[in-house]
């Protein structure tokens, strides 16, 4: 057992030396009280700290104009049709980039990995649109000029939709 202080407890928890406490005369964590001071079991309260997320339902991902906003979309509405645009779709699909002052991309990564920054130009040249359709109810995208070495056009719409699901789920 790997034991650690209520003051330390705290920290890590982020909670009150109080909260602590309580945790420990209620049995919330395992601990012992010696001389007076608690002695926290490190994984227990680990697994405290980590319970509020275990214990939280997923809800699953719903697609409305709404939550397309919410995430970041463009609401367009003309001539009878509704649809929200990504303008950061590369961001949701995992593709990381940064820009030099003239516009040049300085440096890039995709899911992680480092990847060349002509790559990159690639990957954000193989999808040209991705909006939501209201009328639908479903995600589009316009396939781009050009297509990667590192994932193929088809590979990083998948990853663009997870993207905008796992965007959804989190709000």
């Amino acid at each position: 057992m790997t034991a650690i202080t209520a003051t330390n407890a705290a920290t890590q928890a982020g909670v009150t030396v109080d909260t602590i406490r309580t945790w420990c005369r209620s049995g919330v964590v395992a601990a012992v009280k010696q001389a007076g001071r608690w002695i926290i079991d490190a994984a227990s309260l680990a697994y405290r700290i980590k319970l509020p997320t275990l214990l939280r339902r997923r809800r699953p991902a719903t697609f409305t104009t709404e939550t397309m906003v919410a995430i970041g979309g463009n609401r367009w509405q003309k001539g009878g049709m509704d649809r929200v645009y990504f303008d950061n779709w590369a961001d949701l699909a995992g593709l990381d980039v940064s820009y030099y002052k003239s516009g040049n991309i300085n440096g890039a990564s995709w899911q992680g990995e480092g990847i060349s920054n002509a790559q990159a130009r690639l990957i954000l040249g193989s999808i040209s649109k991705v909006w939501f359709d209201a009328a639908d109810g479903k995600l589009h995208c316009r396939y781009g000029w050009s297509e990667s070495r590192v994932a193929s056009p088809d590979e990083i719409w998948e990853h663009a939709v997870a993207g905008i699901r796992s965007a959804i789920t989190a709000l």
